[in-house]
């Protein structure tokens, strides 16, 4: 039994910003796997990526993580371009990789699986459903809200979304995604919405604004920490689940594992590539960074 099993592909990913153009392994699984592993969790990694990629598999060995690796005729190959201000990118996905299976997770059992869809069929509600008998279900939900057309990220609402959200304890959403899901600007109304359709705990990350958490009876108000300089906003949201799950598992508070997430996408959006920092290090900045935070009431 693992305390925490994260769900979804490895990626190739050309990460192009004003500064640099860089080419590397990405993807929700790869970040918060390099977020979470050195926290105090029995984790493991399930995966799916073509035998040429594997060296990135054995990368992630070498750091001590434990890897699952399901086998797929091609790995997802992402390119993300970001303008001068980093909540924002473009998109283009220039090849799949093949979908996860109930059958293919059957013998992983976990108190936490965090799926990490990258596309709009990587993880089909079936699978959520079985995963919730289980265990907790967290997700983020940003992959089921694109699909490819000749390479092109198009945005769509998911489908499924009443049937799939019932099974969630925690939802990850930035505002835009929670708009698309909602029809709802707004984000305690929002909030509520998902919450109404079934998730336990609601989160919504503000980018540079901080985030809000809500779970039917209270709405926690996190702050962003400002960092030292902005780097790579790439895998900021993952690092932030990794953290958050990591504090929840461990009996923390909504509010201070909210923080505590808050505080490692700090870390992490202050170099290139994933989160190589401790718990130590993000209790020192929790201890001594500003904070900010613009979120509507």
């Amino acid at each position: 039994m693992y305390d925490i099993c994260c769900i979804g592909h490895i990626t190739l990913d050309k990460v192009v910003t004003t500064k640099s153009v860089v080419h590397m392994a990405g993807g929700t699984s790869f970040y918060f796997s390099n977020a979470i592993r050195n926290m105090n969790v029995k984790y493991t990694l399930v995966t799916a990526l073509a035998e040429s990629e594997m060296h990135v598999v054995e990368e992630l060995r070498a750091k001590g993580i434990e890897v699952n690796v399901l086998p797929s005729e091609h790995t997802v190959y992402f390119e993300n371009i970001y303008s001068e201000n980093q909540d924002h990118r473009t998109q283009r996905v220039l090849q799949k990789a093949d979908p996860f299976t109930v059958e293919q997770l059957l013998n992983i059992n976990a108190r936490i699986f965090h799926l990490g869809p990258l596309l709009a069929d990587d993880i089909p509600v079936e699978l959520i459903r079985a995963l919730a008998a289980k265990g907790k279900v967290s997700l983020d939900v940003q992959g089921y809200l694109r699909k490819v057309e000749n390479k092109q990220v198009i945005p769509i609402d998911w489908q499924a979304k009443k049937e799939g959200l019932q099974y969630i304890q925690t939802l990850k959403a930035n505002e835009s995604e929670m708009e698309v899901l909602t029809g709802i600007k707004d984000v305690r109304k929002g909030a509520q919405v998902l919450y109404d359709w079934g998730v336990k705990e609601v989160v919504i990350t503000l980018g540079s604004m901080g985030s809000v958490i809500y779970n039917g009876r209270n709405f926690y108000n996190i702050p962003a920490y400002v960092p030292a300089a902005v780097i790579d906003a790439t895998g900021c949201g993952d690092t932030y689940m990794a953290g958050f799950l990591y504090q929840r598992i461990k009996g923390a508070s909504l509010q201070d594992a909210g923080e505590f997430a808050a505080a490692m996408a700090t870390l992490k959006i202050q170099s290139s590539g994933p989160f190589t920092g401790t718990r130590e290090d993000v209790l020192s900045l929790l201890a001594n960074t500003e904070k900010q935070m613009v979120i509507p009431q």
